[in-house]
Formats: C-alpha cells, sequence, structure tokens
C-alpha cells in the first residue's frame, strides 16, 4: 500500500534510538490509569447485573443493556476520535473525557431507577471511549516502532487488570453492600486522576483546524445501535421483540452503508469523520477483524459466564468473582511479556496459539451444567485469558503499525469501534440466546437452574463457532515492516 497523506496533527517522529523521554512517559503513564479506571468501570457490571435484574426488577436481556448501551455509546463517540485527536490538544481530550466519566459516574451513584442509571452509564461511555484512542494514539506517535510491543503489552495490562480487579471488586462489594457502592468507590478514584491529569497532562504534537461532518455522526450512531438493538431483541420472552429486531437490523444496515458510502466521498478530500484507507492495509484489515471476533467471545463470556455462575451453578456474587480472578490476574502478568515477544519474534508465535486457546476454552464451556466442577471453569477461564493475552498485544501492534503515521488516530478510532461493537454483539447474542432458553424451560415449569443450563451451553456454543474465523485468519497477520527494521514507517 502506498503512503496517503492526509495533513494530520505534526506530531514529531518517535526517536529511532529507541528511547522516550521523561514527559513522554509521564503523559502515557497517566493516560494508563485513567483507562485502568474506565474500564474497571465498564467490567464491574457483570458480576452486577443479576442483583440489578432482582432490586429493579427487570429481566435479563434487559439488564444487560447497562452492560451493551455503554459499549454502544462509546462505538458511536469512537468514531469520532479521529476528528478530535486532530482537532484539540492532548489536555483538552483527557480533561473532557475525564470530566464525562466523572459526572456520568455521578449520575449512576444517585440514579433512582434504571432509566436515569442507564442514562449515567452513558455519559460515563462517552468518556471512556475517547480514553482508549487517545492512549493508543499517543503511544504509536511517542514510542519507537522497535519497543511498541512492549509498550503495548502495558495497554494490555491495563486491559486485563482492570477486568481481574473488576469482577472481584463487584462481588465483594455485592455480598455487603448495595450496587450503588459500586459508583461511590469509582467517583473518587476517577476524580483524583482528573485533579493529577490537570496538573500533569502535557501536550503532544499540534492541533489543526479539521471540518466536522456532522451529518456521519448520526449515520454511525444508526449504524452501530441499530445492529445491536436489534440483534437483542431476538429471543425475547415470547418472541415479542423479533418484529423490532428486524427493523432495527434493517434500518442498522442501511444507515451504516451510508455512513460508509459518506466516508469513502469526504476522504477524497481529506474531510471524512472516519478515513476509510486505513483498510487498504489487508494486514490493518485482518487484524481488526480478528479484534471485533475475540471482543466478542471476551466481553459475552464476561457477561453471561457470572449469570451462569449465579443462576445455573449456584454461586454467590462474591464466589464467581473469584473463579474469574486467577485467569485475569494471569492475563494482565504476561501482557508486557508478550510485547517483549512480540517485539522479539512476531506476530504468529503468539497470535495462531493465543486464538487456538480462546477457541478451545468456548468450546469447553459449551458443554457446562449445573454440576461442572469449580476449579475446572478457573483452569479453563485461566486457558482463555492466557490465549487472549497472546493475542492482543501482536494485534494492537500489528494493526497500527501497518499504518502510515498520518492515519494513526483514524486506525485507533476503527480498532476501537470495532472492538466495542463486536464486544457489544457479544453480549447481545450471548444474553438473549440465554435468555430465549430460559424463558422456555421456565414457561415449561422447570427450575431456573434446569432451565438455563441448556441455555448457557447453547450460548456459548455460538460463541465458540464464531471464534473459528479468528483462529482462521491468525495466520494471515504479520509484523509490519517498521517495526522488524526499526525505522519510521510510511505504509504499505
Amino acid at each position: 500500500m502506498s503512503a496517503v497523506d492526509t495533513g494530520s496533527i505534526t506530531t514529531p517522529p518517535a526517536s529511532s534510538g529507541g528511547e522516550i523521554s521523561r514527559s513522554d512517559m509521564r503523559v502515557i503513564w497517566l493516560l494508563l490509569v485513567a483507562a485502568f479506571v474506565a474500564i474497571l468501570n465498564e467490567t464491574t457490571m457483570g458480576i452486577a447485573i443479576p442483583h440489578l435484574n432482582a432490586d429493579l426488577g427487570i429481566p435479563p436481556e434487559l439488564g444487560q443493556w447497562l452492560t451493551s448501551a455503554f459499549m454502544l455509546t462509546m462505538a458511536v463517540v469512537i468514531p469520532t476520535t479521529g476528528f478530535i485527536l486532530q482537532r484539540f490538544t492532548t489536555r483538552q481530550v483527557f480533561i473532557a473525557a475525564m470530566i464525562s466519566f466523572s459526572l456520568g459516574t455521578l449520575v449512576a451513584l444517585v440514579a433512582p431507577g434504571f432509566e436515569i442509571l442507564l442514562v449515567g452509564r452513558v455519559i460515563q461511555a462517552a468518556g471512556t471511549g475517547i480514553m482508549m484512542p487517545l492512549l493508543m494514539t499517543t503511544i504509536m506517535n511517542v514510542v519507537p516502532p522497535q519497543s511498541r510491543g512492549r509498550m503495548m503489552g502495558r495497554v494490555g495490562l491495563v486491559i486485563s487488570l482492570a477486568p481481574a480487579i473488576g469482577p472481584t471488586l463487584a462481588g465483594a462489594v455485592l455480598e455487603t453492600l448495595h450496587w450503588r457502592a459500586l459508583f461511590a468507590i469509582i467517583l473518587p478514584i476517577a476524580l483524583v486522576s482528573l485533579l493529577i491529569g490537570a496538573k500533569w497532562m502535557t501536550n503532544l504534537g499540534e492541533t489543526r483546524k479539521v471540518p466536522l461532518d456532522v451529518l456521519s455522526i448520526p449515520l454511525a450512531a444508526l449504524g452501530f445501535g441499530g445492529i445491536v438493538f436489534g440483534l437483542s431483541q431476538f429471543g425475547g420472552e415470547g418472541g415479542s421483540g423479533e418484529a423490532a429486531g428486524v427493523t432495527a437490523l434493517i434500518v442498522g444496515v442501511v444507515a451504516l452503508a451510508l455512513f460508509v458510502w459518506r466516508q469513502l466521498v469526504l476522504q477524497r478530500i481529506d474531510d471524512a469523520l472516519l478515513d476509510l484507507r486505513v483498510f487498504r492495509s489487508s494486514n490493518f484489515t485482518f487484524a481488526v477483524i480478528i479484534m471485533a471476533i475475540l471482543a466478542l467471545s471476551m466481553f459475552g463470556t464476561l457477561t453471561l459466564l457470572p449469570q451462569y455462575l449465579q443462576n445455573v451453578a449456584g454461586l454467590n456474587a462474591l464466589e464467581s468473582g473469584l473463579i474469574l480472578l486467577p485467569g485475569s490476574v494471569l492475563m494482565g502478568v504476561l501482557g508486557p511479556l508478550m510485547g517483549r515477544v512480540y517485539d522479539a519474534r512476531g506476530t504468529r508465535p503468539l497470535l495462531i496459539p493465543g486464538t487456538i486457546l480462546v477457541s478451545a476454552a468456548l468450546f469447553y464451556y459449551s458443554t457446562v451444567g449445573e454440576h461442572t466442577v469449580w476449579w475446572v471453569l478457573i483452569i479453563v477461564q485461566a486457558a482463555m485469558s492466557v490465549g487472549l493475552a497472546m493475542s492482543f498485544t501482536p494485534l494492537f501492534s500489528a494493526s497500527l503499525g501497518s499504518l502510515p503515521r498520518s492515519l494513526y488516530s483514524h486506525g485507533s478510532a476503527v480498532l476501537n469501534t470495532l472492538q466495542q461493537v463486536g464486544g457489544a454483539a457479544g453480549v447481545a447474542v450471548l444474553t438473549v440466546t440465554y435468555s430465549a432458553i430460559l424463558h422456555a424451560g421456565e414457561a415449561e415449569g422447570l427450575e431456573t437452574a434446569a432451565a438455563g443450563a441448556p441455555g448457557a451451553r447453547m450460548a456459548f456454543l455460538i460463541a465458540a463457532i464464531i471464534s473459528l474465523a479468528a483462529v482462521a485468519l491468525s495466520a494471515f497477520v504479520r509484523k509490519p515492516a517498521d517495526d522488524i527494521a526499526g525505522g519510521v514507517h510510511g505504509g504499505h
């Protein structure tokens, strides 16, 4: 692929000597901490949803929107970050994101019911959606190519340790306190991060005036939102949501097609909200498809597994969190190590066995029942977590490293958008599959555990079959030439 000049911000190129300045590292660490807090908040909901369903008197397919709406909001916000990261300074973007996240946390804390709680989660997600593209674009701009795997490993550490602590923290809190305590714990951490960032955050690169295509924003919202909302409507009690689901899917597909068409037209004059020329790199394309599939598997499993553990296996919230903990800690610890392996050995030694491990774990989950032994579940979840750790670092590094510098912000926006849409679709598909079979069993007079077991097995089987596509594509992702040569890359 030839380099594409989009006239992006003029961030000084990363040093080829492998050194990162102290001020740049301070900014990266601030962003890592903020991303950790945001993802910690996101992953507390999986354990909490069964409690919220009971406390608020809502069915599982409605309760899962506390997770799906969060991810969908990020999927709507993230496409705008290609514009945001060029138009505003690093400091401005960071502070705006943390203010939004903190405000949303406060709204969720004081919410009197489901509707206001959902609004709070959406406001939180607006801030979270900006944070990950800001972190990844910053790393790509200031970290030398030969060190990116190591630094992306730290991103993997954050993405892994937050889910490790989130479910366990939620389980411990819900055993003794009200669900509002989850937001009461997150709020002061978010405010401290905001204050530290306001004091120490510096600007990287220069801003430039870029156009914002207002029409692209609702098209993205209708496209991504319509598809996942449509998926969530199938499998409800009595199948009453299927007509709405079909309508939403049609609207979503049409809106997404119009969004893509508009970006293709606008990018000719460098005015696209989301520059789709990133897909001219086959390496980037394969990497983001695999990332979306793994996100579907990861977020779908992290949402459904607690419901299976509590409703079918009969464990409490704390026990459910503890079963998820060892694998997630292992995944976090392995993140930096996987980054070093990537820098030294490239993509294939990690990505191929990693995707196989994830797929194998999902196929095992498709056999679980009421009497599955708890320690086996810990081992299987640990194996899946190792597979995710082996996959995420090379996917982050190889995808963005395949692009010219001018497309880093757009590539990060595309990667994070598809990751969130994949995750939201995973939550929707797995939860509604589980709910449909659970409702059918309960209608026949079965107890919740007996009715839910086949639903969990079918949901995990769907995820396992989808994961085979990631295994098949993993051999096609290669380490970009700039990472091998240690020079600044101008495109494929």
